[in-house]
């Protein structure tokens, strides 16, 4: 493609964006991306440019020999929380974050609490929607959580595009629906373009663990801080061993060049899905956890003209997300992960799972909120018994997937679950105080009006209301 083109069909891309106020290393790294659709790029990653990856380190088996190391660098650490989501697959539009998932904190008070006990600055990356929400309620507990509302910045966005004739979309009715978010893979020059790195590295702060608000599991660990540390890392990769529940998300693998690799679910080709989705040849998900050696960023970063190659991703959507009949769009992406292709020398650990604990559902929200887990003296996510499983839940989603729903059938908290294998809920039932649930149990409310456990309740064996007549 002719460079002339490419300035063209750029240009009102480019007005757009500053007439947005957005950085210039925002809109060069946009038309990095917009140049790799114009080209016919898909961002697609097909199983014959990869390999899998079968031996990892094991934090829980290396992670003693780091531990020291990790505490005396603490001082020097930064806790970057991802806090860009609306709770919008529960009905929320506001940050998710602000919902109460234990003894009365929410994700962002907890996060704030444990940044306070290991004497670390709470760095949060919010978006134009979760920004004012989010710097209010910390405000609010300021002096508990000892929060500074200048330890927060903001990510940027990304004009849609159409996939007629790949111009920028336009909705003059909702200019907001001409935008999208540029994935949390945008936290690196976020960082730089807020002011946020030099500020970090002028304060002494040579490291970061990076990770989702909702995930309770993410904490700051000291053997992982030394693994990064004692080893001269530039980007260390927290990933898991992948299970059936993880079979759609994104996993590890490595180049043919040796290079460690993120890919997406959106990354792979349709035919391949089935390969995509063998957890025995793709062992590893991505937990978005990262760790992050700052001045390798700022390094990183100056020898690229600031523009990182990060993997597109080439999202697939209409201009407005209710409306399947308004103008087909690409929405263009990158993920925070996909910089382990990007940083020479970046490695990934295996970490146990009790590092991964996100809330996406009301359904994980109530495993969370129930008698299964603790807060403990750190404000860490602990289980409450050595011995009880994770039971399955299952809840009707025409009454509990808005957490106003959900919260209403609930209003004296979860629960009891540490004797539960198995929660279905099959229509509208609420729940009284100290109930408790033992084993597999289903519920079903086949009427039209809420049914109401009583409190103290003993769940032992399926019930359906109403109550089936005897033969």
């Amino acid at each position: 493609m002719k460079r002339t083109d490419l300035v063209s069909r750029f240009a009102p891309f480019k007005q757009r964006m500053l007439a947005a106020n957005l950085p210039e290393i925002v809109i060069e790294n946009f038309k990095h991306l917009f140049r790799q659709v114009l080209e016919g790029e898909t961002g697609l990653i097909p199983d014959r440019d990869i390999q899998p990856v079968n031996d990892l380190p094991d934090i829980s088996e290396v992670g003693a020999a780091y531990r020291s190391i990790g505490g005396e660098s603490l001082p020097h650490t930064a806790l970057i929380k991802l806090n860009g989501g609306l709770g919008t697959s529960m009905g929320m539009s506001r940050a998710k974050s602000l919902i109460r998932v234990k003894d009365g904190l929410s994700f962002l008070e907890i996060a704030a609490q444990q940044a306070a006990v290991s004497r670390v600055p709470l760095v949060l990356m919010n978006s134009f929607a979760t920004h004012a929400d989010s710097c209010t309620a910390l405000a609010r507990s300021k002096e508990e959580s000892q929060f500074d509302l200048e330890w927060s910045f903001l990510q940027h966005k990304f004009p849609k595009i159409r996939r007629d004739n790949l111009a920028p979309a336009c909705c003059p009715e909702w200019p907001g629906l001409e935008w999208n978010p540029p994935g949390h893979g945008d936290i690196y020059l976020a960082l730089v373009t807020s002011g946020m790195l030099e500020k970090l590295l002028s304060k002494g702060f040579r490291y970061a663990f990076i990770s989702n608000v909702d995930n309770l599991g993410a904490v700051l660990d000291e053997a992982l801080l030394g693994y990064l540390v004692k080893n001269c890392l530039p980007f260390l990769m927290e990933v898991a061993d992948r299970t059936s529940a993880d079979r759609k998300g994104g996993h590890l693998a490595r180049r043919r060049d040796g290079r460690l690799i993120l890919r997406e679910s959106a990354q792979c080709p349709e035919a391949e899905i089935e390969s995509f989705q063998d957890i025995s040849r793709f062992r590893y998900f991505n937990t978005n956890s990262i760790w992050l050696n700052l001045l390798s960023l700022q390094e990183t970063l100056a020898a690229n003209d600031n523009v990182l190659d990060l993997a597109l991703i080439r999202n697939d959507k209409t201009l407005n997300p209710r409306d399947p009949a308004s103008t087909s769009v690409f929405q263009l992406e990158t993920a925070m992960g996909s910089a382990i292709s990007v940083f020479a020398g970046a490695e990934a650990i295996r970490v146990p799972r009790s590092r991964f604990a996100p809330v996406k559902t009301t359904a994980d929200l109530l495993v969370v909120q129930s008698d299964l887990y603790r807060l403990d003296e750190k404000y860490r996510l602990a289980p409450a018994s050595t011995n009880a499983g994770i039971p399955e839940i299952k809840l009707d989603q025409r009454f509990y997937k808005l957490i106003d729903d959900y919260e209403a059938r609930f209003p004296d908290g979860a629960p009891s679950l540490r004797s539960c294998a198995r929660l279905e809920i099959r229509g509208d039932v609420g729940f009284s105080r100290n109930v408790t649930v033992q084993g597999s149990v289903v519920l079903e409310n086949r009427g039209g009006d809420r049914v109401l456990v009583p409190a103290g309740a003993e769940l032992t064996r399926d019930r359906c209301w109403p109550d089936p007549v005897p033969a």
